[in-house]
């Protein structure tokens, strides 16, 4: 039994560092949609069963555009680095309610060498980070619980940045500083380009899904959403 993912999706986007511009991305749109982006809208597509047991309020939509899987297209409007694709392919499942900025999701990342899945909430609007700020310390037990590593596994860690001083209206000296210094909430569990081409890399995704539930249950609580 074969994986979703042939070592052309890796050959394909190693090509597109080098050669990042419509000229050869044109030339080679047959490539990218038999090694890159059919495989994963199949991979969307199956994982839709499985993301629905977890939560109903996750959705993998595997329409080409506008369901999960992001657009390969970079937004150059304002950036000096105008290449006009990106060299990952990512999806997104978002929480379907709740406000831009206060929306916990699941996130999945592929690249050569650096591929992911991630949860939570990518630098969370001014009221929202206070509510979950809040949140940790109201409920310390239930969020050590959430991140323990007996609740994620060893490979998962935090990611994103942080505060260099507490923020204010917040003890220097909770227990819990270094979370409550954190500007962004979020956990990523890395794979290698052989787990990717794996059978069994949807299994593992979904696994990786449901230990990020109670977190994404912690984060939902915070900002008034149900998971």
């Amino acid at each position: 039994m074969s994986g979703h993912f042939t070592p052309d999706l890796f050959g394909f986007l190693k090509d597109l560092r080098k050669h990042n511009d419509r000229d050869w991305f044109n030339a080679n749109k047959a490539r990218y949609e038999r090694s890159a982006r059919d495989p994963l809208l199949r991979f969307i597509a199956e994982l839709g069963p499985g993301l629905a047991k977890l939560s109903a309020h996750f959705v993998a939509d595997p329409r080409p555009a506008g369901g999960s899987m992001l657009r390969i297209h970079r937004d150059v409007r304002f950036s000096k680095d105008k290449s006009p694709y990106k060299t990952a392919l990512m999806a997104h499942f978002g929480h379907d309610q709740g406000e831009e900025g206060a929306t916990p999701a699941l996130y999945l990342r592929l690249t050569p060498g650096d591929s992911a899945v991630g949860a939570g909430i990518w630098r969370p609007a001014p009221p929202a980070l206070k509510l979950i700020r809040e949140r940790i310390v109201a409920d310390t037990k239930g969020w050590r619980h959430a991140t323990s590593g007996r609740t994620l596994g060893r490979a998962c860690a935090m990611a994103g940045e942080s505060l260099k001083r507490p923020p204010p209206g917040f003890d220097p000296a909770h227990p819990c500083v270094e979370d409550l210094k954190r500007k962004d909430f979020a956990l990523i569990t890395s794979f290698d380009d052989a787990q990717v081409g794996s059978p069994r890399f949807l299994a593992d995704v979904l696994s990786a899904y449901r230990s990020f539930k109670p977190f994404l249950g912690f984060l939902a609580g915070a900002v008034g959403l149900r998971l």
